[in-house]
């Protein structure tokens, strides 16, 4: 998975799955030095990149990516040693790129669709690389009316990107919404089968299928998943406690809910989610 997010350009989400694993089994996995370096290159954080790079030629020197790993380290070298300045503005737009995201998700979270929506478009102008800020956008699109644009903005993606995660489930919503019913059930008989490492993208799914009423596949992706990172979601709370009420889990459902107005003050100012429209 992380090597499909590294090929779609995606090295945040690349390296958040590398970085799962390296803490947990790195010394079994030396290859997630290089994947790690690699992914750290891209993103201009040149020192990270040379580090990772150098360990993992330390742990596996006659490994399957030793000669691609010299090769990055002799261009790491070059680079750090040509321009400090260049170093010091990759840090800058990485610092830039996580207030962006940091933003945007604060207000697609309170459901603010059209702040969320300028937000994003600024950010598009400024990395027009970064893909996960062209579907969170696609999102608030279509949450604030632009139905016909926001799913032919994501279907060309998807078809780019047939395997997007983030495409199949965004999709799912908009079909769903606008009555495409036999579209949506394709995508999710195809999303029913992917179990994703990193855990936004499984709470994508589990979101997804309780949206369109799901609840089983939806309560069954919810459970098992890291309530500790997932604590800044309000939509974690909001979908699991419908899900869980559903299935008539009310005891649950209460206590998801609870906690999560504990948490989050705008959530205790909602309607109980199982008694939405």
């Amino acid at each position: 998975m992380s090597v499909v997010y590294t090929e779609m350009e995606n090295f945040h989400l690349a390296n958040q799955i590398l970085t799962d694993l390296y803490q947990h089994n790195h010394q079994d996995y030396p290859e997630l030095y290089y994947l790690m370096a690699n992914n750290y290159a891209h993103l201009g954080l040149l020192n990270d990149a040379e580090k990772y790079a150098a360990l993992y030629l330390e742990k596996d020197a006659d490994g399957e990516f030793r000669s691609e790993a010299e090769q990055l380290l002799t261009l790491l070298e070059l680079g750090l040693s040509d321009d400090d300045e260049d170093f010091d503005f990759d840090f800058e737009r990485e610092d830039e790129i996580l207030i962006y995201q940091e933003t945007a998700f604060y207000h697609l979270q309170r459901r603010d669709w059209h702040e969320a929506g300028n937000i994003l478009t600024e950010m598009i102008q400024r990395f027009p690389d970064y893909q996960i800020a062209k579907h969170q956008y696609h999102y608030a699109l279509f949450f604030v009316g632009e139905h016909e644009e926001a799913i032919q903005l994501e279907e060309k993606m998807y078809k780019q990107y047939p395997d997007s995660t983030y495409s199949m489930t965004n999709l799912i919503i908009f079909y769903h919404d606008t009555g495409k019913v036999e579209q949506a059930n394709l995508l999710i008989k195809k999303l029913s089968n992917i179990y994703p490492i990193h855990c936004e993208a499984s709470l994508k799914i589990a979101i997804s299928f309780a949206y369109v009423g799901h609840f089983n596949q939806a309560f069954e992706r919810f459970y098992p998943l890291p309530k500790g990172k997932l604590i800044n979601h309000l939509d974690y709370y909001r979908y699991f406690a419908l899900s869980a009420s559903a299935l008539n889990h009310q005891a649950l459902a209460k206590r998801i809910w609870a906690e999560g107005c504990k948490r989050h003050s705008e959530l205790a100012r909602e309607p109980l989610p199982w008694f939405k429209d």
